[in-house]
């Protein structure tokens, strides 16, 4: 109690070696606390929640108690060896406070498993007590029970023993039945022991529980999964039984040898919610045929030999042994697991490549039990279902050259199935690091399985950006070549994107996370290609996640699969080779307009500082201060006054500090950076890569900080609330949106010092070719630098400015919407009037975006104060939210706001951002200075005007013919 532990710190100290000293006449006080805490009787806990604050207790205790172990033992010792094992093994970068935290996990949920499995007696009178000696012999896999001997069992060692001990009582005395049912009675969902990890996580290490995803997927995606594979398995290969058949084929010794046909395979387990709807549908399926009471039988035959699953996490590879052991063998199953016999799910990275273990003479004999076991499933095994939901990290661990060189094509002497080439050719792509994307690593080990096997079906719930970026073009082909038959369900809800459903209603993603995710539903028969692309099909989930009982994305997909959803046949087409519908009538008019891309030949995506607390700074004066600071420290002083976090492969403290100190003029090397809309910060800029900037695009920036120049800031998927900005300074990678990676492309391009012309000329950043057709359209002479009289002529700004315009068209982003999500923009030609007529239009708008002119609308600041942003509200004058179009009152603090801000400038949306309203939110705890203050009233200014300009662009292109455009 508090009492006892305020008492017992009073009567000891702690001594320089973290042990206590006794004071003199304390011994037998300290002692009787010690007798009344040892001896209180352990309360019997019914609560789901409590059970999991008092394990995640545990398990805290003995993490940092096997961290101290590590700390103190020499390098041969057990612990010590066992680290080595899963280094070498299992989890290369391992490092010891993972290691603690994986053993601690083990030996907790190990435990909960074993207590989950123990004698239904336990615990009553005659029955079999639970302790960590009887559940070192739990029914669990051969390495669960090796690893308790280390962690939980036997083998313990003494130091945390007691831990251990009193978490094996705690689970003892637990009415596991009331624990069980108080899950149900919690959730809706029907996977208690999911729910209850993450009742232990939030308790545990609250910073987990974002990594949620990685272990749970909504029941009712799962049940779609299973029940549509099953449905394939069925309708497509003549099994009968579906994900339950028992059908056979000839093994590697011919006729006489028979493997079962359908081996089913999740390649990231996690807590083994795909693998334990199919063994549920496997049952169904059985008991359908009234064949109940043959389950034990039918599952030591036909049913173990078949499931598998690889997962690298510790924690939930017990989970998902516990899941599948009650789903199996709970309450009159009729099946005991045989001596000899486990769960064919292994811990190992599905990532690395199969290798002939020989680290059983090496290490751990169970980690090299697990390792072979594994090896042998990748290696060998003829699998014929792929399913799960694996992870999504664009920043990739998974780094190997066995996935590096498949993701490729490279399978020994194949060179097939790349997904960084197209028809034969490489993409091309400046970025591609969303083709590293872990979910497409494991689409593309899932490709090559079911190729290896010769047929088969995958279904996985992914991000669903893969289905029309650009980047990802090389892999729809590639899939659409190895597989007969793909089906893709959109199941949406991108939170990045602002999804809305076609109605205009609310659109949710069925997980809790902001990517947006689709189904994938793969098939490959072995006699069914005719050697020619797949068929593609697609549908759309648009709405609520749930919507009453049975409604909503959860109760459809629960009561669906693929035999029932309404499909529409796609035709995907060079060069992107899309997997979502698209308006094919109005691509020949679409694409007979020049790329963005090809029209500014010098382009790249905006910089990344990778720190951005340090980089990023108000003032020019607060980047020169904080600069100064930064270099004149060590590099660990450094890293923890500005919370620097460790180092990456491409940004690391030192090789900053040395940047700045290399590059130490101020005046040469505060720039200023539009890091958001309408924002403008200042960084300190020298074009080192992975210096004080991590990528500082110096090809492209420079130009910016050369001399007068102005750039379009937009985004290669133009997704809704889609923009285009203009800056004149460099800019940032989410400058303009948040969804997608920003583009820079800079109207001037500067000779470097060296080259001809430095410090004199500039030539414009438009392909001569573009130039050309522009000068035939129009028939105007074209001047080299400025604008010129759109009479007789027209230079670069008047281009700029054209294209500006037609960016800013409302019909021209609805007319071409499908084809704006796919790549960069277009720009069409046109004839004299109307390119005059626009570019006219289009020079207002840069000058309002750029801040060099003021609109008609700022509003007023009329009230003297603290000028601190403390709470940001938007109000009528009256003091609710506005209904019309009456303007009203941005309010940073309790006396203080902004008068007469029109309900769309204060909406109005670029990329995904409000700009009137981040602004101020991004100053939270900062006072606005006179400065501020004026740049605020011109950014609503200019937001105001940009609405009715844009009116004014389609008029004036409805004027002259309409789209297309005319001449």
């Amino acid at each position: 109690t508090g009492g006892e532990r305020r008492e017992a710190v009073r009567l000891g100290r702690l001594d320089g070696r973290g042990g206590v000293a006794i004071e003199a006449g304390a011994l037998d006080r300290l002692g009787g606390l010690f007798d009344a805490f040892f001896t209180a009787a352990m309360p019997t806990v019914t609560d789901a929640r409590d059970l999991a604050r008092r394990m995640a207790a545990k398990a805290r205790l003995l993490r940092d108690g096997i961290g101290r172990i590590l700390g103190r033992e020499d390098e041969d010792g057990p612990l010590h060896a066992l680290l080595r094992a899963y280094r070498e093994v299992l989890i290369a970068g391992l490092s010891r406070d993972q290691f603690a935290d994986l053993q601690a996990q083990t030996a907790v949920y190990g435990l909960f498993a074993a207590r989950c499995l123990h004698d239904q007696e336990a615990g009553r009178p005659g029955g079999r007590a639970f302790t960590r000696q009887s559940a070192a012999f739990a029914d669990t896999t051969p390495l669960l029970r090796g690893l308790f001997g280390r962690v939980a069992g036997p083998g313990i060692d003494p130091r945390v023993a007691w831990i251990v001990d009193a978490l094996a009582l705690l689970l003892e005395r637990a009415d596991m039945a009331s624990i069980l049912a108080d899950f149900g009675r919690r959730s809706r969902q029907e996977d208690p022991v999911v729910h209850f990890y993450e009742d232990f996580l939030a308790a545990y290490d609250p910073a987990l529980r974002e990594m949620r995803g990685v272990y749970y997927t909504p029941e009712p995606v799962v049940r779609y999964i299973v029940a549509s594979v099953d449905r394939l398995l069925r309708a497509r290969f003549a099994l009968a039984d579906g994900l339950a058949d028992t059908a056979t084929v000839a093994g590697p010794g011919g006729a006489a040898c028979t493997q079962p046909r359908v081996l089913i395979l999740d390649p990231a387990a996690g807590t083994g919610t795909f693998l334990r709807e199919a063994v549920a549908r496997i049952r169904s399926t059985i008991e359908g045929k009234g064949l109940a009471g043959a389950w034990g039988d039918y599952v030591r035959d036909h049913l173990l030999p078949r499931l598998f699953g690889f997962e690298l996490l510790m924690a939930p590879y017990a989970i998902c042994h516990l899941k599948l052991a009650l789903e199996i063998g709970g309450a009159n199953a009729g099946f005991t697991m045989p001596a000899g016999q486990r769960l064919g799910v292994f811990l190992t990275n599905t990532l690395e490549e199969a290798h002939e273990s020989t680290a059983g003479a090496l290490f751990a004999h169970e980690i090299a039990r697990e390792s072979a076991g594994a090896d042998a499933m990748k290696r060998d095994a003829p699998v014929m279902v792929v399913l799960g939901n694996p992870p999504y990290s664009g920043h990739s661990a998974n780094k190997g050259p066995w996935i590096a060189g498949l993701l490729r094509g490279r399978d020994g002497a194949d060179e097939t199935g790349s997904y960084f080439h197209l028809d034969g050719a490489p993409l091309g792509e400046r970025n591609p690091k969303w083709l590293n994307d872990d979910y497409v690593k494991f689409i593309r080990f899932a490709q090559w399985r079911i190729a290896r096997t010769g047929e088969g079906v995958l279904g996985f719930v992914t991000n669903h950006s893969w289905l029309d970026n650009p980047t990802f073009r090389g892999m729809r082909k590639s899939l659409m070549d190895s597989f007969d038959e793909i089906h893709l369900l959109d199941l949406h809800g991108n939170a990045k994107k602002k999804e809305r459903a076609p109605d205009g209603g609310k659109d949710e993603n069925v997980f809790d996370i902001q990517q947006g995710v689709a189904i994938g539903l793969f098939v490959k028969r072995a006699d069914g290609s005719d050697g020619g692309p797949a068929r593609v099909f697609h549908a759309d989930l648009w709405g609520a996640r749930e919507a009453g009982p049975g409604g909503g994305k959860y109760g459809w997909l629960a009561a669906n699969d693929v035999g029932t959803t309404a499909w529409t046949e796609l035709a995907p087409k060079p060069p992107l080779y899309l997997f979502v519908p698209r308006d094919e009538a109005l691509r020949a008019e679409y694409e007979a307009g020049a790329k963005l891309t090809d029209v500014f030949p010098v382009h790249s995506v905006g910089i990344v500082t990778a720190r951005d607390r340090l980089a990023i700074r108000w003032s020019a004066e607060d980047m020169r201060r904080v600069a100064a600071d930064f270099a004149s420290r060590d590099a660990e002083s450094a890293r923890n006054a500005f919370s620097l976090g460790r180092d990456s492969n491409d940004w690391k403290v030192a090789d900053a500090q040395q940047d700045v100190r290399d590059h130490p003029e101020p005046e040469r090397h505060v720039a200023p950076v539009l890091y958001r809309p309408f924002d403008t910060r200042f960084t300190w800029y020298t074009g080192r890569a992975g210096g004080f900037i991590c990528r500082p695009r110096p090809k492209v920036m420079r130009h910016m900080l050369a001399g007068a120049n102005v750039g379009i800031v937009t985004t290669r998927q133009c997704q809704r609330n889609w923009g285009a900005l203009a800056a004149k300074t460099i800019t940032g990678h989410k400058s303009l949106a948040a969804y997608d990676i920003n583009s820079l492309f800079p109207l001037y391009l500067y000779p470097a010092e060296g080259e001809e012309g430095f410090g004199k000329a500039r030539a414009a950043n438009l392909a001569p070719g573009f130039v050309e057709a522009m000068r035939a359209a129009l028939g105007l002479a074209f001047v080299p630098d400025g604008a010129g009289d759109l009479e007789a002529a027209f230079g670069p700004e008047d281009v700029f400015h054209f294209i500006y315009a037609v960016l800013h068209s409302p019909k021209y982003r609805r007319r071409y919407a499908p084809f704006l999500k796919s790549d960069f923009p277009r720009v069409p030609l046109t004839g004299c009037a109307p390119f005059a007529a626009l570019a006219r239009l289009g020079r207002r708008l840069v000058a309002l975006h750029t801040m060099e002119a003021e609109g008609d609308d700022a509003p007023a600041f009329p009230t003297a104060g603290s000028n601190r942003v403390e709470k940001v509200r938007y109000v009528s004058p009256k003091g609710v939210p506005p209904k019309d179009a009456a303007p009203g009152r941005v309010w940073i603090n309790g006396a203080q706001s902004f008068e007469g801000v029109a309900p769309e400038t204060w909406g109005f949306s670029i990329g995904g951002y409000r700009p009137a309203e981040k602004w101020l939110k991004d100053r939270k705890g900062r006072a606005l200075d006179f400065a501020d203050i004026a740049r605020y009233r011109r950014l609503c200014a200019a937001l105001a005007e940009t609405p009715r300009i844009m009116a004014r662009i389609d008029e004036t292109i409805a004027a002259h013919g309409g789209w297309p455009l005319g001449r």
